[in-house]
């Protein structure tokens, strides 16, 4: 049964009016679908008198675990307290190098100044916009220890490719999905991977806690010490303190971080998760949607899906041809708000913000193809609570707004 379909769900009607605009229809880029089996959860979290890292945590983390296939799943605040642990864990510091993309969300590049380490960016690949795998190689030096791949809007990076590379210069491979929750390389899913995997439930997010991250790993000593930086670096099941069958005493055993994810949050994670199936059956059904009628247009180009993987659509990405328009990107966005449908850019490259143009000295022109997708890109609505009539307004908008600006 399809989402839109689904009695429980259609509650949250996903048909909103424009701001200033009665009656208006207006589609927003992003809302999050919850249902009565979520809210009756946090009900029952917040009697049993349980709000901070408790048994629902734990239950979260062991069906994260068992989804993934992963031997360890330690739940946190946030994908960014998730990508900062896993540096942490892994021992990276100053004078430290890790390899990253530009185009990504700037935390991906700010954990890395966060331990002291300096980020080294990779331009991307034109079609997928994930890191360009051919360039890694040359930017490795003797202070290279670790590589971020960033699976851009779900779609995974070339994994065999940079675990080779990883493994030939002995570095760390720290993925970043916080995109790609669902998505599978070759058969395997995203967070099985590379040495330590990264996942956002923000509310935007395919799988959403409201603000949440998840780390992943295989490996059970790193495990253990992310576990134990993410709640003050305090010693294992420090939470159970509260419990009858905990003690009061504990011992600090390095200096961590209040990084730990709450019952409450859990509690829409739980439930959320055991819906993601039916979730992304729902996105991939307004993609095909999306891509059969932007199919024929000359100045926008659908997004591409490399051969062997299987994308999580947490965007959908266009990417307009302003040779062919009379207006360039930015007015394009201006034009689908017109018409009543909110938009994204992902993202501004991490070079181009003033912060890293000071303190390194990037200007434009020194990673071209994430430059280039920058001016370009446009991210539509895509969400399950979207229904049939929303899909159909998105379509409409793309497509009056492109025909009316050719060239």
């Amino acid at each position: 049964m399809s989402i839109r379909n689904s009695e429980s769900w259609q509650k949250a009607d996903s048909r909103m009016t424009e701001e200033g605009g009665p009656g208006a229809k207006f589609v927003p880029f992003a809302s999050p679908l919850i249902s009565d089996d979520e809210i009756a959860e946090v009900v029952d979290t917040l009697k049993s008198g349980w709000l901070t890292t408790g048994p629902k945590v734990q239950r979260f983390e062991k069906e994260f675990a068992q989804f993934v296939g992963s031997k360890y799943a330690i739940a946190v605040s946030s994908c960014t307290a998730a990508l900062h642990l896993a540096l942490v864990a892994t021992g990276i510091g100053p004078g430290d190098e890790v390899i990253t993309t530009p185009f990504t969300f700037v935390a991906t590049a700010n954990v890395i100044l966060h331990v002291g380490a300096k980020p080294i960016f990779v331009d991307i690949r034109p079609d997928t916009f994930n890191i360009d795998v051919e360039k890694i190689s040359a930017v490795i030096t003797p202070k290279t220890r670790a590589i971020i791949p960033v699976h851009y809007a779900g779609q995974p990076c070339e994994m065999d490719e940079i675990m080779e590379i990883a493994t030939k210069h002995k570095l760390l491979v720290i993925e970043d999905a916080a995109h790609a929750i669902a998505a599978e390389y070759k058969g395997r899913k995203v967070g099985t991977i590379g040495d330590v995997t990264c996942f956002s439930f923000y509310a935007t997010k395919n799988l959403m806690t409201g603000e949440g991250g998840m780390v992943t790993t295989n490996h059970a000593e790193l495990a253990e010490k992310i576990r134990i930086l993410s709640l003050h670096g305090m010693s294992k099941d420090a939470w159970k303190r509260y419990t009858a069958t905990g003690s009061w005493y504990y011992e600090v055993l390095s200096p961590g971080y209040k990084y730990n994810m709450t019952d409450i949050q859990a509690s829409l994670g739980i439930h959320q998760l055991q819906k993601l199936e039916i979730f992304q059956k729902r996105r991939e059904e307004i993609v095909k949607a999306y891509n059969q009628a932007f199919a024929g247009l000359d100045a926008v180009v659908p997004p591409f899906v490399q051969p062997g993987v299987k994308h999580a659509w947490h965007l959908y990405v266009i990417k307009i041809v302003p040779e062919r328009l009379k207006i360039d990107r930015n007015r394009f966005i201006e034009a689908l708000k017109e018409e009543g449908v909110g938009t994204s850019v992902h993202f501004i490259p991490v070079h181009l913000h003033p912060y890293y143009r000071e303190k390194f000295g990037f200007k434009r022109g020194d990673f071209p193809r994430a430059e280039e997708a920058y001016d370009r890109v446009i991210s539509l609505p895509l969400y399950p609570k979207m229904s049939d009539e929303d899909v159909g307004h998105v379509i409409e908008a793309v497509r009056k707004v492109a025909t009316r600006y050719k060239k």
